[in-house]
């Protein structure tokens, strides 16, 4: 199959990005896609795929849809990251500058927000509430929540906070980042051990004063990445809820690749402010049976937002 696609990302978490509102792909076929095109060794690359689905007709008014596929071709509850340029592409394909949308599981509120700088195209997107109750996740044991505590079955004795956005998510907050400590920890989870069944991202959390995070995560179905938006939005809830920073106060989540603004309630509701950057437009041929991409044609490069958000970068760095 012939598959046109744009490569996008937010706060460096890239992707191949479809328009599949006209698709009709099954869920295997659709985990074959993501495996082929989100292959690092392959073609296009990226930290997963994003699909642009239909609106529906309830009484909460979706404009439109987003599924999102890890490398692994799993598909995630949603990416935060992801869906500001899903939004981007929604506004874009309607002709309209705010939306509900519907995720796997749950709903978000996106709007198009001023450029976060000089030619920087932002969404400002509200996803939530943040639940603490494990045994949904299921993360087995003998707790309904785990705030600041020791998780036995990990290998380190760190405390982890444990969020649900509704990605699963594991909390720790460090002095400095140790990354092989957090890969140890990640390949532990992605291993879907009986106690974790669905597996679990897991974020080392460096508090850098009483506005600023800086976030390192390793991905369910992905490994390491430089950026997870749900990460950051855990990261933000947690460090609110065990008093690091101010309940809704707005900061700064940084990451290795870039930043966002957020902010979260006590109950749960997080609000992030980021990019969404359009890199490069293609059409690349899938073999959806073994996985794999070949025969790439890049129809157009967008040159200057891939300036404009390396010159943002460098301010921050």
């Amino acid at each position: 199959m012939r598959i046109r696609f744009t490569k996008c990302h937010g706060s460096g978490n890239d992707f191949p990005l479809i328009d599949g509102r006209a698709l009709s792909l099954d869920e295997a076929q659709w985990a074959q896609v993501a495996r082929a095109l989100a292959d690092p060794a392959g073609p296009v690359g990226g930290d997963g795929l994003l699909v642009l689905t239909a609106g529906d007709d309830t009484a909460d008014g979706a404009a439109f849809g987003m599924r999102m596929f890890n490398r692994d071709g799993s598909e995630a509850e949603t990416c935060l990251n992801g869906l500001r340029c899903v939004a981007r592409a929604g506004f874009e394909a309607l002709g309209i500058t705010r939306a509900t949308v519907r995720l796997k599981t749950s709903r978000a509120e996106v709007a198009r927000a001023p450029d976060v700088a000089s030619g920087v195209y932002a969404v400002r997107e509200t996803a939530g509430p943040a639940t603490l109750d494990v045994a949904a996740w299921p993360l087995a044991g003998d707790r309904d929540r785990i705030v600041e505590a020791p998780i036995a079955m990990l290998p380190t004795a760190r405390a982890f906070t444990a969020v649900a956005i509704p990605n699963p998510h594991l909390i720790a907050f460090v002095e400095r980042i140790d990354e092989d400590e957090l890969v140890r920890v990640g390949m532990a989870c992605e291993a879907a051990p009986d106690w974790l069944p669905n597996r679990a991202n897991v974020s080392f959390v460096e508090v850098r004063g009483p506005d600023a995070l800086f976030v390192r995560t390793f991905e369910r179905g992905v490994g390491l990445t430089d950026s997870c938006g749900s990460a950051m939005a855990a990261s933000t809830y947690a460090a609110g809820l065990t008093g690091r920073i101010a309940v809704a106060h707005e900061i700064a989540v940084l990451n290795r690749g870039g930043l966002v603004r957020a902010s979260a309630t006590a109950e749960g509701m997080v609000t992030i402010t980021g990019n969404a950057t359009w890199e490069w437009e293609g059409e690349v041929t899938i073999d959806p049976v073994h996985a794999r991409a070949g025969d790439l044609t890049v129809i157009r490069h967008m040159d200057a937002e891939i300036a404009a958000w390396a010159a943002m970068v460098d301010t921050i760095r």
